[in-house]
């Protein structure tokens, strides 16, 4: 029997009733190509098989995919594992057609954030996203101007991605049992983006220097990057927090800087 590695991040889900709720959040269908990221062993993957008509499995642990093959392989006209690390995966690279593809994980916490802005930047090639995650990770995911948990996580996917929290998962769906609450979170690609970026680089740059320290204004964490004569001019209270403004605004700051680099 596989023993779970702390080195990978590795808490395998093995509660029925849970995965038949997430199985009826993701809805696979014949028409869908699915995309899994870290199947553990298996526990999503035979139900996804059942009912989607083609799954790609990317699994970073090398003992598992021999595993999966053999209790899998009367999907094997269906079903292909690459062992490969996702954070550097090529999702494009999976699309054999015109269907967008559909994602799943559960993502070890170590690296979900990380793992997140990758797949944000494959975010056209994807329809959407089902993830299980630590419980404070998809708080940040949805958080709003002005909540706690609001910040650079959450302003980024917003900026690609429709997000909604579905359900909050307990630590003894898994084996080994975990220290938090997990929680489930669907993120939509926008198919046209509510509001755009002049240049997203720029709009990254400022959100994350924006938020280098919480507590400090945007008159300190800016400074580098802008006055606060020019926030002041732009609308912005440059004596506000970060978590104080919105997706539009933090475009607004990041599209006046790229004019004035481009002028």
């Amino acid at each position: 029997m596989h023993k779970a590695r702390k080195r990978f991040g590795q808490n395998f889900l093995q509660d029925q009733g849970i995965i038949r709720q997430i199985i009826r959040s993701i809805a696979p269908s014949p028409s869908d190509h699915m995309v899994e990221i870290g199947p553990g062993l298996g526990a999503l993957t035979e139900e996804i098989l059942d009912a989607a008509g083609a799954l790609d499995a990317i699994e970073l642990d090398r003992d598992l995919p021999p595993i999966l093959r053999a209790k899998f392989f009367r999907y094997e006209d269906k079903f292909r594992i690459f062992e490969a690390d996702a954070m550097k995966f090529d999702f494009n690279s999976l699309r054999e057609d015109d269907r967008p593809l559909r994602v799943i994980g559960n993502l070890p916490y170590n690296i979900s954030t990380q793992l997140i802005f990758h797949l944000l930047s494959h975010s056209g090639d994807i329809l959407d996203m089902h993830f299980m995650l630590q419980k404070e990770v998809v708080d940040r995911l949805a958080a709003q101007p002005g909540e706690k948990h609001y910040g650079r996580l959450g302003i980024m996917a917003q900026y690609y991605c429709q997000v909604e929290p579905l359900f909050i998962v307990p630590p003894e769906a898994f084996d080994p049992v975990p220290k938090v609450d997990s929680a489930i979170v669907r993120l939509i690609p926008h198919t046209t983006l509510p509001y755009i970026a002049k240049d997203i680089k720029t709009l990254e740059q400022v959100v994350r220097v924006a938020f280098t320290q919480r507590r400090k204004t945007l008159r300190n964490n800016l400074k580098e990057l802008i006055s606060p004569e020019k926030l002041e001019q732009l609308g912005i209270d440059p004596s506000l927090r970060p978590e104080r403004l919105a997706l539009q605004d933090f475009i607004t700051i990041a599209d006046t800087l790229t004019s004035s680099e481009t002028a």
